[in-house]
């Protein structure tokens, strides 16, 4: 239940109803409830600190929760942030995976014995893991990216800009709810991206190449504007090969003649300058800056006093030409790059796109927020740059891949969550595909709408239909007035008048007794209506890891004095996953290509991604005192710093530790106490 709720300040532009005009042009489903929504507020929920990476004085936040509850303790806690890219989901109809990779078991003295032999990625095994499906029905997504930006312009400073990263499924409504949210006139930019050069399957159609980006100043008087150059792109070398064509031989280089005459009427520029007469409208510049340029050696003069004045641009001091809106220098992450085999994140962005972004509307230590931050990019890049940053994720691969990316960067912060209930959930798609076996009795049933996840059969009752929060839809997950008032008046109405109960299941509820209240006191309907917790049945979806380990004191030790062994590793839910993978496998299989199972150890170690020893506390935030990392090629980092060595199964630390916790090759994260 939240704590509060924190007004969306500032209200849409003058004007402009909740939703009117977009609601006119559309008309789509769902503007009421979003009115009511905007109303109520943004829910905030107690905010709990996970770990803290170094001093972290600039106040660097890594968040896992959801955009919406974010801003509400930004907002709240009289946070602004200067600049926001988001890259939210597209509502492409695609599901996104994680590739998992089985990392090597350290026990076997085969592998140890190739630790300096580069290896072939190609005979690394791995299976998938869908990390989120981007599969949205048009009026829920744009309701839901209303709330959102609204959530945002609340945080957002007086000069702030806002870039939103989509492609062609809806960036063009999207534009139409920034124009009425943020005002057409703080419009900046739409910025075409050239992701990649062509597409080899558009057989019937132009090739899609590119996303679009939209730009908008919270003020379009006051936002913050840094222009960039290209120097290295064709168009820019063919110019400097055509134009800088000039050569005084005095050692400074090529140059080009540029014209000193002023576009506008500027009598006050008129004047001669050494016998020569001044253009029409005058020249570009006062007398004393245009002497200036002529001690320097700076200006070509005419021989005849009626003809114009050029200024010497060298080569070796022109900044290029500005970077227009059509950005073509930027390709895709490419599979085999670097920044691809660090990160290896689904929807990963270049770092050079963020960098153009970041470079051209901040400056040193503004604060750079990314409320769907997905690989981290956006903090990482910020973080470079010398800016701070907010990341914020609702999954917890997100964070994970952050927070180890900004730790092997150097960088400190804050790692954060929101409890408002969702964390009970690793992977929202997962945890909605076995939804149904987790209910006793809840079956398909054709009868009921898209609203209703199935029906329950009662022997008494008959037919009960039962509604679920789709936890992959964050903006359902919270049980409201609003939600209430549209299952009494618009799902129960279109039901079978046979029926006579529905269950209606919550993650999180605004206020049970208002809830109980606005039922009982709503007599347009006779069905009986049932809240259920949805945690109650969640409670089991995720079995801790179990591992057995033996510490020992090791004085002469080149990493620490303590030492932490690995003896064995279990994890039900890799074991699940690996066995389903097989399965699959095996009815896909053909004489051309083969069943290869994926077969792990009786010790289980190379089902381990991450281990880290907090000596500091036993309980309460993590203190990484020492941590380990294993690629997916085996080889170690240790404190964030690469290695060449392949893990040996222990991991060291300087001072007695208390506490282990030990991430597998999916994400989960288990933490023991260390009885010495």
């Amino acid at each position: 239940m939240p704590i509060k709720y924190v007004p969306f300040i500032p209200e849409p532009i003058e004007g402009q109803a909740v939703l009117g005009n977009f609601n006119r042009i559309l008309k789509y489903k769902g503007a009421d409830d979003m009115s009511m929504i905007l109303q109520r507020g943004m829910p905030l929920y107690e905010m709990e600190r996970q770990e803290t990476v170094g001093d972290n004085s600039n106040n660097n936040m890594v968040i896992r929760g959801e955009c919406v509850s974010a801003c509400a303790y930004l907002k709240e806690n009289g946070i602004e942030v200067d600049l926001v890219y988001i890259d939210p989901p597209f509502a492409s109809g695609a599901d996104y995976a994680k590739k998992v990779y089985i990392r090597r078991n350290p026990k076997v003295a085969e592998i140890i014995a190739q630790a300096e032999q580069e290896l072939d990625i190609e005979e690394l095994k791995t299976f998938e893991e869908k990390m989120y499906g981007d599969v949205w029905d048009k009026e829920k997504y744009l309701n839901w990216m209303y709330e959102n930006l609204m959530a945002i312009k609340a945080v957002m400073s007086e000069t702030a800009s806002i870039y939103v990263h989509l492609d062609w499924h809806m960036v063009h409504y999207v534009k139409i709810l920034m124009d009425e949210l943020f005002g057409e006139d703080n419009f900046i930019n739409e910025i075409i991206w050239r992701r990649k050069q062509s597409v080899s399957w558009a057989s019937k159609q132009f090739g899609i190449t590119n996303d679009t980006i939209l730009w908008y100043g919270y003020n379009a008087d006051e936002y913050i504007f840094n222009p960039e150059y290209s120097i290295d792109d064709e168009n820019t070398k063919k110019y400097l090969e055509e134009r800088f064509i000039y050569d005084d031989n005095d050692g400074r280089g090529k140059y080009m003649k540029s014209p000193l005459v002023n576009s506008l009427y500027r009598p006050n520029l008129k004047y001669q300058f050494h016998g020569v007469n001044p253009p029409e409208n005058g020249w570009l510049y006062k007398k004393e800056r245009l002497e200036e340029l002529y001690q320097n050696n700076e200006l070509v003069m005419p021989s005849d006093p009626n003809m114009r004045i050029y200024r010497k641009i060298y080569a070796s001091s022109y900044k290029g030409q500005p970077i227009q809106n059509i950005w073509l220098d930027i390709p895709i992450v490419n599979p085999m790059a670097k920044e691809r085999a660090d990160i290896d994140y689904a929807t990963q962005k270049p770092e050079a796109l963020l960098e153009r972004v970041i470079k051209a509307s901040s400056n040193e230590n503004m604060i750079i927020a990314d409320f769907f931050g997905g690989s981290g990019v956006t903090a990482a890049v910020a973080n470079k740059l010398g800016r701070r940053f907010i990341h914020c994720d609702i999954g917890i691969n997100s964070i994970q891949t952050t927070r180890d990316r900004l730790k092997a960067d150097g960088a400190q912060f804050d790692v954060l969550e929101i409890k408002d209930g969702v964390q009970l959930y690793r992977n929202p798609v997962q945890t909605m595909d076995k939804i149904k076996s987790l209910i006793p009795g809840l079956k398909n049933d054709d009868s009921l709408g898209s609203f209703w996840e199935g029906a329950i059969a009662d022997s008494k009752i008959g037919t009960v239909p039962v509604y679920i929060p789709d936890l992959k839809d964050s903006s359902s997950k919270l049980l409201d007035v609003v939600i209430m008032n549209r299952i009494i008046h618009q799902e129960i109405p279109e039901l079978d008048s046979n029926i006579k109960k529905v269950i209606v299941y919550y993650i999180d509820i605004s206020n049970e007794n208002e809830i109980n209240d606005f039922i009982s006191q709503d007599d347009s309907t006779t069905v009986e209506i049932e809240l259920r917790d949805l945690k109650a049945v969640l409670d089991d979806v995720i079995i801790s890891d179990n591992a057995e380990f033996h510490i020992e004191e090791q004085k002469d030790n080149l990493f620490g004095g303590y030492v932490v062994s690995i003896d064995t590793f279990l994890s039900d839910r890799v074991l699940q996953k690996i066995f389903e993978f097989n399965q699959k496998s095996l009815l896909n299989s053909t004489s051309k290509k083969p069943f290869k199972p994926i077969e792990i150890s009786d010790s289980g170690l190379e089902l381990i991604e991450y281990l880290s020893v907090d000596c500091t506390s036993l309980d309460g935030e993590w203190h990484s005192d020492s941590e380990i990392k294993i690629d997916k090629n085996g080889y170690v980092i240790r404190n964030g710093e690469k290695t060449k060595e392949f893990w040996n199964g222990n991991i060291y630390s300087e001072n007695k530790p208390l506490r282990l916790k030990i991430r597998n090759i999916c994400g989960d994260e288990t933490v023991w106490e260390i009885n010495v």
